[in-house]
């Protein structure tokens, strides 16, 4: 063997690896790499943190033990902090749906908007003083309903039963006075305040407030009494044609029906009081213990209808 060579072990001469050559076959001028095991863990001036915070090698772990689950657990966290983040966003944004859309519903009623705490309380009490009477209404009706029904007592309860009735349609229909407690409403102004359009909405409005029994009279004391069929037309010249009669400004509708809850109907923002008042004209309510309707309404003759037999 050669002397440049070195046995080992086996025998056979180790090679020597070759080192690179410059041009022209002179050696390559770079200095050779350093050994790793003389380089410095650390430089001077990098700090101690940087060698806590490197991963750990995957040969330093020991064996048998779970690989590490940093990134990916880290991942995951933020996988799901990004899903509760959209869920609530999307909760955020219905809830500012639905207050928007309450906002404009309530904003688009004029007449909800403009009517005051005090006159909403006492609308819902006077349904509610309704409802009641409604219902005595009905247990009466059934009372009658037993009694007419039983042995002994149905003829005279029919009798009671069909008197009462009658008097009832009487009022209705104009055929027969009535006296209660009730309004009496006074409208002055012009002809364009107190027309005959704005005289029937009071009517209506009576009516739906539980008005009973009404009638109008004018400047003069001509007086008509007011049923289903009365219409109301602007007369020439001024003043109004109730049911064919008549009838110059100012006019004064007494009613008898529950006071405060008609009071109330005529009051409320945009309605008679109001319109009447935005015309130029006045609407003087009063509130009486006793109004007397005396004012009767001939009875009307039935040209086609018949009781069935």
């Amino acid at each position: 063997m050669s002397d440049e060579h070195r046995e080992t072990g086996t025998g056979w001469p180790e090679a020597e690896p070759p080192r690179p050559e410059g041009p022209a076959g002179e050696p390559d001028p770079r200095p050779e790499a350093p050994d790793p095991d003389e380089l410095s863990p650390l430089a001077p001036d990098e700090p101690a943190e940087r060698e806590a915070d490197a991963p750990a090698s995957p040969e330093a772990e020991p064996e048998g033990s779970a690989p590490a689950a940093g990134p990916v657990a880290a991942w995951s966290g933020k996988r799901r902090l990004t899903s509760a983040g959209a869920m609530i966003a999307v909760l955020l944004a219905l809830l500012g749906f639905t207050l928007v859309v309450q906002l404009k519903t309530t904003s688009t009623d004029p007449t909800l908007a403009a009517t005051r705490e005090e006159d909403l309380v006492r609308i819902s009490s006077d349904l509610d003083s309704r409802e009641r009477r409604l219902r005595q209404d009905i247990a009466t009706l059934e009372e009658s309903q037993r009694q007419l029904r039983s042995g002994e007592q149905g003829r005279q309860a029919a009798l009671e039963e069909a008197t009462r009735r009658a008097d009832e349609l009487g009022i209705l229909a104009g055929t027969l006075p009535a006296v209660g407690p009730g309004l009496s409403v006074r409208f002055e102004g012009d002809g364009k305040a107190i027309s005959s359009t704005r005289i029937l909405d009071a009517v209506e409005e009576l009516r739906g407030a539980g008005a009973e029994a009404m009638q109008i009279s004018g400047a003069d004391g001509t007086a008509v009494r007011i049923i289903a069929s009365t219409y109301f037309v602007d007369a020439d010249g001024g003043g109004l044609v109730v049911d064919g009669r008549r009838l110059s400004g100012p006019y004064t509708i007494l009613v008898i029906g529950e006071p405060a809850t008609m009071r109330t109907a005529l009051n409320i923002p945009g309605g008679v009081v109001a319109s009447v008042s935005d015309a130029g004209g006045n609407v003087i309510v009063e509130e009486r213990e006793v109004v007397e309707v005396s004012q009767l309404h001939a009875p009307i003759k039935l040209e086609h209808a018949r009781p069935v037999s």
